[in-house]
Parts: structure tokens; C-alpha cells; sequence
């Protein structure tokens, strides 16, 4: 089940427990909203689409941050003019947590809250962990892996080095 929904002017497609980056909202972070501006919904399979918006769907979603976006180099030049100009530009940023897609007279169920509150932690903890290395389980599972034979470089021939120090010249000198 997805739907895609307007947020600030611009269109995003969300499913559930989906982290969306979008222009800053005026919301605190924790808060939970809902976005009403809900153009098509998809529930496997049956698709209802607005003209121009659903009557009655929302979207429930929760802030989990402010941030700001990656930096974007802006530079202008003008050729044989002597004109440059350097500016650069970071966007600011709300990620939101998509909690459920709701239609006309359904309500989040306190379920729901409660398994993305924990989906949250769980998250920042991903985010936090560094990655490891992959380990077999069990012998079993390391047999099984087969290394590919390595090919042998083919065998290099040696330039002969007498040739190389006999083309060395030495120049006349010239005489009045």
C-alpha cells in the first residue's frame, strides 16, 4: 500500500514505516501530523485516484528531525569578461516518519505509535553502528564459498639491455 501525497508543494510517493526527507515544516521534532493533500492511493492493487485531492484520506506521520541538506556549489563565469561569482547553498530539511495511510474516518491506532516509536530507536541505532564484517555461521557455510583459481600473469620478456645503452649518441662538434 503506497500513496503519493503533496508536501510543500511537492509530490512524494510514501508507504508505511518509509523515511521521507522534506523541505523544513513548521512542526517540532516528536510532534506527529498529518498531511491531507493525498492525490492517489494504492492498496494492493485498488487504485483510487483524486480530482484533485481524495475527500477524507490523510496521511499520519511523525517529525523525527530538522536538518540541513547536502551543499550545493553555485558557479557562474562568464568567459573573457573578467566575471565570477561563487555561492553556495544548503537546503533546509524535516525528516518525517510515515506512520500509516488513513482513509476517510479511520484513526492511527495506538499499535501503530507504539511499533514506530520502537522503529525509531531501532533506526538511530543503525544509523549509529558501524558496519561489520560478514562472518560464516558455521564451518558448513565457509566450504561451500569456492575461490576462483587465480590466472598466472604471462611471463614478461627482458628487453635486452645492451641495445638500450648502445643508442646512446654523442654529437660532433662543429668546426669553423
Amino acid at each position: 500500500m503506497y500513496a503519493i501525497v503533496e508536501i510543500a508543494g511537492l509530490q512524494y510517493k510514501v508507504a508505511k514505516k518509509q523515511r521521507v526527507f522534506v523541505h523544513r515544516l513548521e512542526a517540532t521534532e516528536g510532534s506527529a501530523i498529518e498531511l491531507g493533500k493525498v492525490l492517489l492511493i494504492d492498496n494492493n492493487g485498488k487504485i483510487t485516484v483524486g480530482a484533485p485531492e481524495i475527500d477524507g484520506a490523510r496521511v499520519a506521520a511523525k517529525v523525527l528531525s530538522h536538518l540541513k541538506g547536502d551543499k550545493v556549489i553555485v558557479f557562474k563565469k562568464k568567459r573573457r569578461k573578467g566575471y565570477q561569482k561563487l555561492n553556495g547553498h544548503r537546503q533546509q530539511l524535516t525528516e518525517l516518519l510515515i506512520q500509516g495511510i488513513l482513509g476517510k474516518g479511520e484513526k492511527l491506532s495506538a499499535d501503530d505509535a507504539k511499533i514506530e516509536a520502537a522503529s525509531i530507536l531501532e533506526l538511530k541505532a543503525r544509523s549509529a553502528a558501524k558496519p561489520s564484517k560478514k562472518v560464516f555461521a558455521d564451518a558448513t557455510a565457509e566450504a561451500e564459498v569456492e575461490e576462483a583459481p587465480k590466472k598466472k600473469a604471462p611471463a614478461e620478456k627482458a628487453a635486452p639491455a645492451k641495445k638500450a645503452a648502445a643508442k646512446k649518441t654523442t654529437r660532433k662538434k662543429k668546426e669553423d
